[in-house]
């Protein structure tokens, strides 16, 4: 009988039945039914006796499953939310000993695996937060375990175990490591018990034979979880492992069945069933995992404990032998469809050793010449165990003829290609070459790689001792008469890998002149095996050897990246493209070398990338052309437009892939820069892809923005003065990303500077668009916003002033007190003038910085400059609920006052100049400061003239104009130059300044004897001598 909530959201009481009918709606196949019944659910989790409900639905194995499936997870999910007892709506003590005291008793007679592990998991989460639980809990479950009758409840106690450990161990809180730490003692006794007399059972029966093969296979499946759980008790349950009686103990047992287990997985003489066979294979991959984990997690650990450096070399033993039959040999399978063991199979068990002991051996490389460092606080204990075991290892195992041993045969047996690598690279060209290529960090899963990256360890900590070997080995094969193309490539990889450790020790140049320029060009089969390798070989060499001969290696990667030859396959050329990067990044590389090439290598990479499928091959390539466009400089202006041409279809053919727009983006930014002001032709294909990426209702503007932005920046800078009417329609979108708090804000800020400086005409009307997110931004934003804002209102202000006049400039200023700017500029220095009036802990504070109020006393000047009047009426209007005597006298004393502050010599001059301005309106509230004057005037002028006695000229104020032209000069220098020139900071003597307008004073008082007697009495006799001294007056 189906049943629905006729009302979502109605109010229904909490009851058994209520609660079963609500989770078989939810877990229904009806959409309204699992609607209404989710949200009632949600309703009832904050109601007392919820979650202990779930619990007595979930335990009564008589309901249906999906019900009761629904119930754990509920609950499980709950413990995360309410168990804390800090939460809000906390589940209460009773609820929480009611469903603890049922978890585990119902767990262990759980007859379903899937509803099992939730509610394993479930206990996991309840111990996380009550890890003190955990000695209880084995205890109990110790109990389940000694009961024989019924195997199910022990399986169901192990994985409850399994999952406590798993969630304590990967705990970040310190607390619940200790606790898993002090339980971890009886936990191991209850599970080494139960792992090592199953163990025992079914180890004789398969030996020996028996009746009861059912007792058997129960016991192996039981050993098997134990194991997983012993596993990782022994990683996470100790600091020190090796101090353990208990764990050497356990360790010891371990590596007698790991050695009693190989030893019946590998008899291809037994008897024994398949998934058998396979139940001991997973064993051994646990104990293996265990070797290595413990390598990794506790290294002196794992050295000091018994038998591990013969566990290493027995491991050796198995690599050697495995790798007596791991590569190819033959080239055959590279041209055929039929590989030896697929590549879709899980890894055989001898390869998955092998590799578990390569791993191992790393670990010991790097705990012997590596170790990891520990801000821990280490016993004398600790560190005599820590060089111990380094000694230990370096003596025992990793001796000079060991690491030789090792090095000869990584490299003859474990870089050489599998039948499956041939076949891949046939059948799965991008799918091989990218994992080749290690872009999915898989090293530590392909027994391949993972030699790779011990050939490297062995190579930089044994140089005296490998490197001659490598060379003699390097010799035999390094000839065009020898054939053997798998051992070539083996040995030429092993000369790439090592080719900071070589780079002193081969003549790599005769290698490459005599050799690979031969090599490449041989059209055996198997070849393109070896032009891979060369094209890897030398991005390796070129990195660090100099002098090599580049049109030589320009030639081999034009040919190799040539698809007309039937041996450059795919993976040749994906690789040749990938290595073209490292060709052309070097210090040494010369544009003028690499021009011959450059037309047909960038033909032959980009008929690559859309040759390719794979988006991460895609963008490798395009990063590579990226590298090469921004290499070229302005000498890629010639090919441009091939590289342009291909963008579009490459941009269609895309998609939804964003990353690689992305990229596509990212070049062309690349161009533009490169091209300067030729790149005005591809304004038209240009500017339409910035404004679909920016625009704000786009639906790639979340993932294009910030390259669409740097693409945008890049036009406007590079945008010569006649086509910036093309950059204009874009200016609208600047707007919105204008918002405190945009992600974009900076790079939106910089760019309404550059359009100042680009189109003022065109930018003074949108000033009423500009301002009202400008003030939102001064009040809430920090430095990074307001000096950008500042500066692009001082250039709006010299720019109507330059371009516009006076009628230009007071429409600006009736904008500024309109929307607010100088009431604000005014507020923060009234709020910064009353932070400096007291001292001690209750003095106010104020938001404005230094550098924020240099910027705001800047623009004071610039209106001043403009017009004293015109700022004597603007500081009335910006403020009119104050006399204007109030409002001047504490602006002047804050603007003296911060004056020694200003650090930039352009704003000390600027901020001079406009405090000498105010002089022109003869009023007694700015010459009763003459004093403070005098003493900047002073000060300023010793900065800006050259000799001692002020006599040079003032350095600020710019003759030669044609001197501040730059070559190739683009609209934002020249509108930079142009306000430049005009700028009275750099048009105004500041001593004939000062003078013209002491002078108009000295004649508004009624001349010399009035204004000596009225202002010049009031200055300090030192300040006056001083002023003197300049000559001014």
């Amino acid at each position: 009988m189906s049943f629905a909530i006729e009302v979502p959201g109605e109010a229904i009481p909490l009851s058994l039945q209520n609660l079963y009918h609500t989770l078989t709606a939810a877990s229904s196949t009806n959409p309204q039914q699992i609607k209404s019944g989710a949200q009632q659910l949600q309703n009832w989790e904050k109601q007392p006796g919820y979650y202990s409900s779930l619990q007595s639905i979930f335990v009564d194995i008589s309901l249906p499953v999906e019900a009761r499936y629904l119930c754990i997870i509920q609950l499980k999910n709950g413990i995360d939310k309410y168990w804390r007892k800090t939460a809000i709506n906390a589940i209460s003590k009773e609820e929480k000993d009611q469903i603890r005291a049922r978890s585990v008793e119902s767990g262990t007679k759980e007859p379903d695996a899937r509803l099992a592990l939730q509610n394993a998991l479930m206990i996991a989460k309840i111990v996380r937060y009550e890890p003190d639980a955990l000695p209880a809990l084995a205890s109990n479950l110790s109990l389940t375990s000694q009961s024989r009758s019924n195997p199910l409840e022990l399986m169901r106690a192990l994985l409850i175990l399994l999952e406590v450990i798993k969630e304590l161990s990967t705990a970040r809180i310190q607390r619940t490591r200790a606790s898993l730490q002090t339980a971890a003692m009886e936990v191991l006794h209850v599970l080494g018990k139960i792992y090592f007399e199953k163990v025992q059972t079914w180890m004789n029966f398969f030996q020996h034979g028996g009746d009861d093969e059912g007792g058997a296979i129960d016991s192996i499946e039981q050993s098997l979880l134990a194991l997983r759980a012993l596993r990782r008790l022994l990683i996470a349950g100790w600091d020190f492992p090796n101090r353990s009686s208990e764990v050497q103990s356990a360790w010891g047992l371990l590596i007698g069945h790991f050695k009693d287990m190989l030893a019946l997985a590998t008899d291809e003489s037994s008897s024994i069933h398949a998934n058998i066979r396979l139940l001991v294979e997973k064993h051994l991959r646990q104990i293996a995992k265990l070797h290595q984990n413990l390598a990794k997690d506790h290294p002196v650990g794992f050295t000091l404990l018994p038998d591990s450096i013969e566990l290493i070399t027995a491991y050796w033993s198995l690599i050697s032998q495995f790798g007596e039959s791991f590569g190819s040999q033959t080239t055959g399978a590279a041209n055929s469809k039929n590989g030896d063991d697929g590549g879709d199979q899980s890894m055989p068990i001898m390869e998955y050793l092998s590799l578990k002991g390569l791993l191992l051996l790393r670990a010991c490389v790097r705990m012997v010449f590596n170790p990891a460092q520990t801000f821990k606080y280490q016993q004398a204990q600790d560190k005599e165990e820590k060089s111990r075991s380094r000694q230990l290892v370096r003596q025992t195992l990793l001796t000079e003829s060991f690491a030789q041993t090792m090095m000869q045969t990584l490299v003859t047996r474990f870089f050489v290609f599998r039948s499956r690598d041939l076949h891949d690279w046939q059948e799965q060209p991008e799918e091989w070459e990218r994992k080749e290529e290690g872009e999915d960090n898989v090293w530590e899963f392909s027994i391949r790689s993972c030699a790779e990256k011990l050939f490297l360890e062995l190579m930089l900590n044994y140089k005296a001792h490998l490197v001659q070997p490598l060379i003699a080995e390097f010799a035999n094969v390094a000839s065009p008469h020898n054939d053997d193309v798998f051992l070539k490539d083996s040995v030429y990889g092993a000369i790439g890998l090592a080719a900071s450790v070589l780079e002193d020790k081969i003549d790599f140049g005769s290698f490459l002149n005599g050799t690979l320029a031969h090599e490449v060009q041989a059209r055996q089969p198997g070849y393109n095996i070896i032009r891979r390798r060369i094209a890897i070989v030398l991005g390796k060499w070129l990195l660090v050897k100099k002098g090599l001969d580049r049109p030589l290696i320009y030639q081999i990667f034009q040919f190799i990246l040539d698809k007309r030859d039937p041996l450059n396959d795919l993976v040749v050329r994906i690789t040749a493209g990938r290595q073209l990067k490292n060709i052309i990044l070097p210090f040494e590389f010369s544009i003028q070398t690499f021009r011959p090439y450059c037309a047909t290598i960038t033909g032959h990479l980009m008929a690559l990338i859309n040759e390719v499928e794979l988006g991460e091959t895609k963008l490798a390539l395009l990063n590579t052309l990226t590298t090469l466009v921004q290499s070229m400089e302005d000498e890629v202006t010639p090919f441009a437009d091939q590289i342009i041409s291909f963008l579009p279809s490459l941009w269609d053919q895309a998609g939804e892939e964003f990353l690689m727009k992305q990229s596509i983006l990212g070049i062309l930014s690349s161009l533009i820069s490169a091209m300067r002001s030729n790149s005005r032709h591809y304004h038209s294909l240009i500017i339409p892809l910035i404004e679909s990426s920016v625009k704000i209702d786009s639906e790639t503007r979340i993932y294009l923005l910030e390259d669409a932005l740097d693409l945008w920046a890049t036009v406007l800078q590079q945008t010569p003065s006649d086509v910036v009417p093309d950059v204009l329609p874009l200016v609208p979108h600047l707007f919105p990303m204008l918002e405190v708090g945009s992600d974009s804000l900076r790079k939106a800020l910089e760019m309404t500077e550059t359009y100042v400086y680009l189109a003022p005409l065109q930018m003074l009307p949108s000033s009423g668009l500009l301002l009202p997110a400008f003030v939102s931004l001064l009040e809430g934003a920090k430095r990074e916003a307001t000096g950008p804002v500042l500066s692009t209102i001082d250039l709006l202000i010299q720019s109507a002033l330059e371009l516009g006049g006076n009628e230009a400039f007071m429409s600006l200023m009736s904008q500024l007190l309109e929307f607010k700017f100088l009431q604000t500029v005014l507020s923060g220095l009234h709020g910064a003038h009353e932070a400096h009036q007291a001292s001690g802990p209750n003095r106010s504070k104020t938001w404005l910085d230094v550098l924020t109020e240099t910027d705001y006393l800047s623009i004071l000047s610039r209106i001043v400059l403009a017009s004293p009047n015109i700022f004597v009426d603007a500081v009335k209007a910006a403020k009119p609920d104050d006399e204007f005597d109030f409002t001047i006298k504490w602006l002047l004393s804050e603007w003296f006052r911060h004056f020694d502050n200003i650090s930039q010599p352009e704003k000390r001059k600027l901020n001079c100049l406009g405090l000498t301005a105010l002089m022109q309106t003869g009023q007694p509230w700015i010459l009763e400061h003459l004093q403070e004057l005098m003493g900047i005037w002073t000060e300023t002028v010793l900065e800006l003239y050259d000799d001692d006695n002020s006599k040079g000229d003032d350095y600020l104020v710019y003759k030669d104009h044609d001197a501040l032209k730059a070559t190739d000069e683009t609209a934002e220098q020249e509108g930079h130059r142009k306000l430049l020139i005009v700028d009275p900071v750099h048009r105004l003597d500041l001593k004939t300044f000062i003078r013209e307008h002491l002078q108009r004073a000295i004649a508004g008082s009624g001349g010399n004897e009035n204004f000596q007697a009225e202002w010049i009495v009031n200055v300090d006799r030192d300040v006056l001598q001083a002023f003197g001294k300049l000559g001014i007056f």
